[in-house]
């Protein structure tokens, strides 16, 4: 925890230098929540904003991801003051209250109408990848797999262990299934619980429209964001890459494309990806 602290303070002594003290004297509400499946390029995307003059990257909030399992079952009103004092904690100790900050914890998606409850000037951005893609990601990191036995900086645990977020009386059958399966089930579940909050103050973009058009990406953010400087958003948007990009196309082979077809083939189709 004591990482996420001083990385964001350095991120933010480099604003300070440039934009002045008057930063420490004001609190900035217009928070900008960065949601998503792991390995969708919600790291890429929250760094880019934060990059931005006035904003600063809070990466993952450890404190918050440690506690959104619990906070995921309880009603907006009653996790929203949880999250604003968690927040609210990391930014005062990185010096960080006047800034806008960005959160990128993908499991706020599970929590993300309480965080707009805790601040109502918030945003959040929801980025969207082929979940064909990013269970090729998955399985390449183990993230899910029967064999890991770890867990990640917030104390949660990696393997085949069924997560908080498995709906009830599957988790047996989680445990069970393929790698590539639980990874798939893992996509479903955060693009669904993102997509479940209909809000004009959530937006919605995918990553492989980022790639093909940064420009007219970065356009489009500003303007829901409020912020002024395109051009340096979108200089950072073009450093995304597409290369894996389709790569489940050569990755997986017919059976894992198969468990994937069946855990998350609706939501693909709905989300207008193509077939294989």
């Amino acid at each position: 925890m004591a990482r996420n602290y001083a990385a964001s303070a350095a991120r933010v002594l480099v604003r300070l230098r440039t934009g002045g003290l008057s930063t420490l004297n004001r609190r900035e509400e217009r928070i900008v929540f960065v949601v998503g499946s792991p390995r969708s390029g919600t790291t890429f995307f929250a760094a880019a904003i934060g990059s931005l003059p006035g904003f600063v990257d809070l990466t993952e909030v450890t404190p918050l991801k440690a506690a959104i399992p619990e906070l995921s079952h309880l009603r907006p009103g009653d996790a929203a003051p949880r999250i604003r004092a968690i927040l609210e904690r990391v930014r005062l100790l990185a010096l960080a209250c006047g800034l806008r900050g960005v959160e990128q914890t993908p499991e706020t998606a599970y929590a993300l109408e309480a965080a707009l409850t805790a601040y109502p000037e918030g945003r959040a951005l929801h980025i969207v990848r082929d979940g064909r893609d990013v269970v090729c990601s998955l399985l390449e990191l183990g993230w899910l797999s029967a064999t890991r036995r770890d867990a990640d900086d917030a104390g949660l645990s990696y393997g085949a262990a069924a997560r908080f977020w498995v709906e009830p009386g599957r988790e047996q059958e989680f445990a069970t299934v393929s790698d590539a399966r639980r990874a798939a089930w893992a996509w479903r579940r955060y693009v669904s619980a993102a997509r479940s909050v209909e809000s004009d103050r959530v937006f919605e973009l995918r990553y492989e429209e980022l790639v093909a058009d940064p420009d007219g990406t970065a356009e489009r953010v500003a303007a829901f964001l409020g912020v002024s400087d395109v051009a340096a958003l979108a200089a950072a948007l073009r450093r995304a890459h597409g290369r894996s990009i389709g790569r489940y196309r050569s990755d997986l082979t017919p059976e894992q494309l198969a468990d994937v077809e069946h855990e998350a083939g609706a939501v693909l189709r709905e989300l207008g990806y193509p077939a294989a």
